[in-house]
């Protein structure tokens, strides 16, 4: 009677686990660049990015604006990242009073779990703002 429980058992769990889909890895990519999290009702901060849930092994990416508020030309020197897997890109390194450009994040979030932040530095020759640092935050599924 007990041998018959126990092959219960393991003829339940064999079911399950057969019954469990495999996940592969796999690489999509999420550009957030133009949607908010509808629950923000705060104005947005232009260094912070949440990018919500998201599933591990996405390719995440954000557009940051950079502004030169001074009254003078300022270059960019140069952009990193907290951690390999985050990888900023800037189009234009110099810019004049009053002129933008875009710092392209990706964040790929293959090996990531749970809450993860990464920063990217900016480095600048504006003697006022040297470094400039971004932060993206996301909440990493399986």
């Amino acid at each position: 009677m007990e041998r018959m429980s126990k092959m219960r058992i393991f003829l339940l769990l064999v079911f399950l686990f057969l019954s469990t889909p495999i996940v592969g890895c796999s690489y999509e990519v999420q550009d957030t660049s133009k949607t908010q999290t509808k629950t923000e009702s705060k104005p947005t901060d232009p260094y912070f990015w949440d990018f919500g849930q998201a599933r591990q092994g996405q390719i995440l990416m954000h557009t940051f604006e950079l502004k030169n508020e001074s009254d003078k030309q300022i270059t960019i020197l140069n952009a990193s990242a907290s951690c390999g897997c985050t990888v900023p890109s800037i189009k234009n390194k110099v810019l004049l009073p009053g002129e933008s450009t875009d710092i392209e994040v990706k964040f790929n979030t293959k090996g990531y779990s749970g809450e993860v932040k990464q920063y990217v530095y900016v480095n600048t020759d504006d003697t006022d703002n040297p470094i400039l640092k971004y932060t993206i935050k996301a909440e990493i599924i399986k």
